[in-house]
C-alpha cells in the first residue's frame, strides 16, 4: 500500500487490514472444519451406516449470529469512515480543479492557477471542487486514499487533511482515452510559510473573485442582478450562496452551492427563485468557458 498521508488513510487502512484477516481466519474455519470432518467420518467400509445425527439449535444460532455481528460490525465502521471522508470541512482551504484530456489544471481562489502539480499546507483541510472540461475522469490519490469522479457539466468534492510533508502521485482512475495513463499530477504538501510564498507568486495580478466580478459587468450580469441586496429584474447574489432553504416558484427548497449556481447561470428557467418572472433570464450556454463559470461561482460565494 502507498504511505499513509492523511488520518482517514489510516482508519481506511485498518478496515481493509481487518476484512482481509476476518476473511482469512473464516475461510481457514470454514475450509478447515470441511477438511477435518471429511477424513474423520470418512466411511471405511463398504458396510458402514451414516448414524442419525439430530440438529443442535445452540450450535446452528451460534454459527449464524457470529458472522451476523461481524458483518453489522464492518457495516457501521465502513459507514463511519464514508461519512467521515464525504463530510466536507468548514472554512477549508477550496481548490478548484479541471479535468480534461489528458491533465490537471489546479485554481486558487487568489487567482493562482497551476497544471499538472498543486500545493496544499500541512495540517490543514482542504476542499477541492471539480469538474471536466471534455469527458469522464476521476481524480485519485492514493496516498490519501481519496479518489471521485471528475464529471462534465457538474461539480464533485472531496476533502482531506494532509498530514505529511511530503510529494504525493496524482492519478487519472477512470479510462478517458488513448493517453489515459499519462494523465498523472503531483500534490506537493509543504509548510504554511511555503505555501504562502508560492501563493503569491501570482502572475495574472488577480483574484479569482476578482476576475469573476470582471465577467460581472463584462457579460452583462449587472444589468439584472445586484450585489448590495438590492431587487431587480433578478434576485441579488448578495449572501444567497449557502442558503440551505432558497425557496423556488414551485414551492422547492434547495441549497445554493456551486451545482446551484452553476444550473442557474446555464439552464436558468431550470429553477426560478419565488417572486421573480420566469423566461426572463437567458441561457449562457456555450458562451462562458469553464474558467469563467468558476470564477463567477468565486465572485457569488465572497458577496457575504
Amino acid at each position: 500500500m502507498p504511505p499513509q498521508g492523511t488520518k482517514i488513510a489510516e482508519e481506511y487502512d485498518n478496515l481493509y487490514a481487518f476484512l482481509l484477516w476476518a476473511s482469512l481466519i473464516g475461510s481457514m474455519i470454514l475450509i478447515g472444519g470441511m477438511i477435518f470432518f471429511v477424513v474423520k467420518y470418512k466411511r471405511k467400509t463398504d458396510h458402514d451406516k451414516t448414524p442419525y445425527i439430530s440438529h443442535n439449535t445452540f450450535l446452528e444460532f451460534i454459527w449464524s449470529f457470529i458472522p451476523l455481528v461481524i458483518f453489522l460490525g464492518v457495516f457501521v465502521w465502513g459507514w463511519h469512515l464514508y461519512h467521515e471522508m464525504r463530510t466536507m470541512p468548514e472554512n477549508a482551504l477550496e481548490v478548484n480543479v479541471f479535468g480534461r484530456q489528458w491533465s490537471w489544471e489546479f485554481a486558487y481562489k487568489s487567482g493562482k492557477t497551476s497544471g499538472k502539480e498543486f500545493y496544499v499546507p500541512v495540517n490543514t483541510p482542504v476542499k477541492l471542487i471539480m469538474t471536466s472540461k471534455d469527458v469522464l475522469h476521476s481524480f485519485y490519490i492514493p496516498s490519501m486514499r481519496i479518489k471521485q469522479d471528475v464529471v462534465p457539466g457538474m461539480y464533485t468534492t472531496l476533502s482531506f487533511n494532509a498530514e505529511k510533508l511530503g510529494d504525493y502521485q496524482i492519478f487519472c482512475a477512470e479510462y478517458c482515452g488513448t493517453t489515459h495513463s499519462g494523465m498523472l499530477g503531483q500534490m506537493h504538501v509543504v509548510s504554511q510559510a511555503d505555501f504562502e510564498k508560492w501563493l503569491q507568486e501570482n502572475e495574472e495580478g488577480m483574484t479569482l473573485a476578482e476576475k469573476g466580478q470582471k465577467y460581472f459587468t463584462d457579460k452583462g450580469c449587472v444589468a439584472c442582478h445586484s450585489v448590495d441586496g438590492t431587487p431587480k429584474v433578478g434576485p441579488s447574489w448578495k449572501g444567497v450562496f449557502g442558503l440551505k432553504e432558497h425557496e423556488m416558484d414551485d414551492g422547492q427548497k434547495v441549497s445554493v452551492d456551486e451545482n446551484y449556481v452553476r444550473e442557474s447561470i446555464l439552464n436558468p428557467n431550470a429553477k426560478v427563485v419565488k417572486g421573480y418572472p420566469k423566461g426572463v433570464m437567458p441561457t449562457f450556454q456555450g458562451q462562458l468557458s469553464e474558467d469563467q463559470l468558476n470564477a463567477l461561482i468565486e465572485f457569488i460565494k465572497s458577496l457575504k
